[in-house]
């Protein structure tokens, strides 16, 4: 299973506008990722492509998670969704 630590980027943390454009990219990789704060269990991961389940994590700007993949080009889809969420998309 891929592995990746990432920083929340976006000012507001990863809530509405931030919180649908990582669920699209999620869900655009077309493998399962889950997400869950940092120091977290493995079996509270959420999946990464639910903007609710994304909201309700209430990860908030400069906490850090940790995103799960497994399958067929996990390691490149985790490398694009860091990058995602590392972004502030509040200041676009």
């Amino acid at each position: 299973m891929a592995e990746r630590t990432a920083t929340i980027g976006s000012r507001v943390g990863l809530h509405a506008r931030p919180a649908a454009i990582f669920a699209e990219a999620a869900a655009n990789t077309g493998i399962e990722v889950t997400i869950a704060k940092e120091g977290e269990p493995e079996d509270e991961a959420m999946d990464a492509s639910s903007i609710l389940s994304l909201m309700s994590l209430g990860a908030e700007y400069g906490q850090k998670v940790i995103l799960r993949a497994d399958g067929p080009g996990a390691d490149q889809a985790l490398d694009h969704l860091v990058t995602v969420l590392e972004t502030d998309h509040d200041a676009q």
